[in-house]
């Protein structure tokens, strides 16, 4: 079984572990699970990935978006100019394990606005928001 997760702490206001189970479950996809996994501090990261030989990839919250940088083998260029990685892809070869982290935020905001912005009635725009979209 693949395993998929969120780390963050707390983890009492995310949706993820309840949106992707329908989501998996919807789309018959039978062999992966997803869970949140709250870490009081991020230096249990590498504790948490050798303790769960199944896990293929984390979305990463508050308040470790930044913090986790540190920790991975690779981050991608939007990412990193972003400065924030909200997913990190777990490669393991035999006993290596590579951490790759990227960005969704900006693939995001930028679908959800560019039928606004090709429009070009639309002059002006207030984004406002304190998650990573905004």
């Amino acid at each position: 079984m693949r395993k998929y997760g969120l780390i963050g702490y707390p983890l009492g206001h995310s949706f993820s572990k309840k949106y992707f189970s329908e989501k998996f479950a919807r789309e018959n996809i039978s062999d992966c699970y997803y869970d949140n996994y709250p870490l009081s501090e991020i230096g249990k990261l590498p504790e948490l990935i050798e303790s769960e030989p199944s896990l293929c990839g984390l979305n990463v919250t508050i308040p470790y978006k930044t913090d986790v940088m540190a920790y991975l083998d690779f981050i991608d260029d939007e990412a990193g100019k972003i400065g924030a990685v909200n997913v990190i892809k777990i490669k393991r070869s035999g006993t290596s394990i590579r951490l790759n982290g990227y960005n969704t935020d900006v693939a995001g905001i930028r679908a959800t606005l560019k039928p606004f912005l090709e429009s070009k009635k639309i002059k002006n725009a207030l984004i406002l928001g304190t998650g990573g979209g905004s």
